[in-house]
């Protein structure tokens, strides 16, 4: 689930604009890239306090347990948005369509919806949490060594040596002020806080893919492991923008 806080800023009219702001948190968990990017909505409905999104996947044959998670997801963070009362999702031309819906809004659990799956949500999100925890820190990583940080000081960083500014992510080691580029440090914080492995100020930044603290010997062989991760998403993501553009098309051609 996303996780995300209720929005406490005075109620107002909602606005489409400000779901799709929450939508755009939302990611294909496969692909760790937004759905509102992938452009995966294809309709915002807003009805005073009542909001209807409709999401297509790039196939219909897109595995239930991602689709719930995004149906889910997206739905929770509408839901959190300030002045709506009623948030609904409906997943369209999916060959479960039915039973993602119909679940997801009527917060079910998906071992209802689909009772015979081999093992829950819970499950492969984490194990898809942590590929794009690896992916993200491959990115940040490279902020870091681009900023001139060696590897010797990389791998012994630490929460606490980490403040994101406007200036960027100002990293404090030995005396040393550095700046790196703040998207990916700030990406993959979220994402290695969100699993559970940086989240105190002592707690190492960055981690092997087992969430060991990484020896300086293994730097090289660790920056690979991340960046197969990545690679392997990419590959991912180019497969289903090639299909997502394909639907668009044959639609347009409707």
């Amino acid at each position: 689930m996303s996780g995300s806080q209720p929005d406490r800023s005075p109620a107002g009219p909602v606005e489409s604009d400000a779901v799709r702001d929450r939508l755009d948190r939302v990611t294909d968990p496969e692909l760790d890239r937004s759905i509102v990017e992938l452009d995966y909505v294809d309709r915002v409905t807003v009805d005073d306090g009542r909001v209807e999104v409709a999401l297509t996947l790039p196939t219909a044959w897109c595995s239930p347990a991602f689709a719930w998670m995004m149906a889910e997801d997206a739905r929770e963070e509408v839901a959190a948005l300030s002045g709506v009362t009623e948030a609904t999702v409906e997943l369209r031309e999916h060959m479960h369509a039915r039973e993602v819906t119909h679940g997801v809004n009527s917060d079910s659990e998906f071992g209802e919806a689909f009772p015979d799956a081999d093992g829950g949500v819970a499950e492969v999100r984490a194990t898809l949490d942590d590929k794009a925890r690896l992916s993200r820190q491959h990115a940040a990583v490279g902020a870091c060594l681009d900023a001139g940080l060696r590897p010797e000081q990389v791998v012994v960083l630490r929460r606490g040596d980490l403040e994101l500014t406007d200036e960027g992510a100002v990293f404090s080691l030995d005396g040393l002020h550095v700046v790196a580029d703040r998207e990916p440090v700030e990406r993959y914080l979220a994402k290695a806080r969100a699993t559970g492995h940086v989240i105190d100020a002592d707690d190492r930044l960055f981690l092997t893919p087992e969430g060991e603290p990484i020896p300086v010997g293994r730097f090289d062989v660790v920056r690979k492991r991340t960046r197969l991760a990545g690679v392997n998403m990419g590959g991912q993501g180019a497969v289903c923008d090639a299909l997502n553009d394909a639907r668009r098309a044959k639609l347009d051609r409707s």
